[in-house]
């Protein structure tokens, strides 16, 4: 028991000596910390005092330095105020001199005035005196002399004019005129074809006269029949072998052709079988027209072209102009346009779609009162073709003014094709029509005598009495008919205008 005290008494002894070791330490260590602490404050304070002045300085010095530009930005603004002040002071006495001097030229100058004043009076003196003594000499008066000089400059100004009209003209003929015919050559050898020569009527032939009895039927009703299906007249007269279909409408004609052609060949001709073949017929043409659009557009190689204008060119195959078959005369200007526009670096394809469809008014199935021109421009405005294009086919025979650059080449080329030799037949009204304008309008200037038409009205003859005018004054009357022919007529190709004046002398030997 005792023990146990004695160790018990230990052992809190022990603990006491450990924490009074423990509590001495402890301090010990405190007041270490403390002082490191106190150090490193001191250090940290006398860092900052560095800091501070060295700020300070660097302060003071970047203040300095501020100071100092701006004294020299001052300066230097000063000295170019007294520049400037200087500069001023010089040009106001350069504008005081100037000034002086102008006063000085003025004076001058109005004195020099004052003595031409005086001189121009003595002039007109002088002028007037001589007025007097030429008027005394000639025997004319001022204002007839002025008359006769006017009378000779005006005919010396117009020989002068008319030479300088020919010259321009000659060079002309040798530079655009040979260039455009080497253009308008190489295209027609390039596209040349064959032209087809249709009318209103149309011939179906037959073996024997036997077959006109079967096509007329009992009475006549397989005729009227076939008529009233087709809607084309059928004549049937004494011409041997041959039955006449009349019509204007080409496309009807070809289908009461066909259908002769097959109702013949069937031998069976009948009201109802007439119906049946008809309608057959109409429907292989319809398909045949749609085909041959087809067909001509690929072979232009036009694309995107709406179905309706497809079929519309295809009805050009069976619709003529003036003698001139509709779709070759198409082709040949859509050709036509495209070489021209190749040869000038124009948009070839544009070219080529507008002469294509330049003619397409022709054959619309609308029945409207206006030019094919218009027409044609409408049903392409109609179909979704572009504006330059439907202008050029508005504008090909100058109806409507001209906005693109395409439209005078389809204007150019449709005239070309059509003015081609053996392209189009004239009615014999007409182009007598067209003889007796010309050698009108060339019998309506004065100093005329004879006109005449040569060459299918491509040359105009005409004689001129040698007493009556002069030879520059021919000169001048071949141009004024030219361009009057031109503003009042219309003609394909070009007409050459010769003015003729001779003098004969006449004696007889007896």
């Amino acid at each position: 028991m005792n023990m146990m005290i004695i160790n018990v008494v230990i052992a809190i002894l022990a603990l006491l000596l450990g924490a009074g070791i423990c509590y001495l330490l402890f301090r010990f260590h405190a007041s270490g910390i403390l002082r490191k602490a106190e150090e490193e404050a001191e250090v940290i304070k006398k860092n900052k005092i560095i800091e501070a002045k060295e700020k300070f300085i660097a302060l003071k010095l970047e203040h300095e330095n501020q100071v100092r530009q701006a004294e020299q930005k001052l300066h230097q603004q000063e000295q170019r105020q007294q520049q400037r002040e200087q500069q001023l002071n010089q040009k106001q006495g350069d504008v005081q001199r100037a000034q002086n001097e102008l006063n000085q030229t003025k004076q001058q100058l109005e004195n020099q005035q004052k003595a031409v004043e005086h001189k121009a009076q003595e002039v007109e003196r002088l002028h007037q005196k001589a007025e007097q003594q030429l008027e005394q000499i000639s025997g004319l008066s001022a204002e007839e002399a002025k008359k006769q000089l006017v009378d000779a400059l005006r005919d010396e100004a117009k020989t002068a004019a008319m030479a300088y009209i020919n010259d321009t003209m000659d060079e002309a003929r040798l530079t655009a005129s040979k260039e455009a015919k080497k253009i308008i050559i190489q295209s027609i050898q390039r596209i040349a074809s064959e032209a087809t020569v249709e009318n209103a009527v149309s011939v179906f032939h037959i073996d024997n006269d036997e077959v006109k009895g079967r096509i007329i039927g009992r009475e006549g009703r397989n005729i009227r029949a076939l008529e009233a299906a087709t809607g084309v007249e059928i004549v049937v007269d004494d011409t041997p072998e041959a039955i006449t279909l009349s019509a204007f409408d080409p496309v009807r004609r070809e289908i009461a052709r066909l259908s002769l052609h097959q109702l013949v060949q069937d031998g069976r001709i009948h009201p109802a079988r007439i119906e049946e073949v008809v309608a057959k017929v109409t429907k292989q043409v319809e398909e045949e027209i749609i085909e041959t659009g087809k067909r001509t557009t690929i072979d232009l190689g036009i694309h995107g072209m709406h179905p309706e204008l497809v079929r519309l060119i295809g009805k050009m195959k069976y619709r003529s102009s003036y003698g001139q078959n509709l779709l070759m005369h198409a082709r040949e200007t859509a050709n036509l346009c495209a070489a021209m526009a190749a040869e000038l670096g124009l948009n070839v394809k544009k070219a080529r779609r507008a002469g294509l469809l330049h003619d397409i008014g022709k054959v619309s199935d609308e029945d409207m009162e206006m030019p094919h021109a218009q027409l044609g421009m409408k049903l392409c405005e109609k179909y979704g073709e572009k504006p330059d294009i439907c202008n050029a086919v508005g504008a090909h025979h100058e109806e409507m003014e001209m906005e693109s650059i395409i439209a005078p080449i389809v204007q150019a080329c449709d005239a070309i094709s059509g003015a081609r030799p053996g392209a189009r037949r004239e009615i014999v009204e007409a182009y007598v029509k067209r003889l007796n304008d010309l050698e009108n309008i060339a019998m309506s200037y004065p100093g005329v005598t004879k006109t005449y038409a040569l060459q299918a009205g491509r040359e105009l003859r005409v004689i001129v009495g040698a007493d009556k005018l002069s030879d520059k004054e021919t000169e001048l009357l071949s141009f004024d008919i030219a361009k009057r022919i031109q503003d009042e007529m219309t003609y394909p190709g070009q007409i050459r205008i010769t003015v003729i004046r001779e003098t004969r002398a006449v004696s007889y030997a007896k």
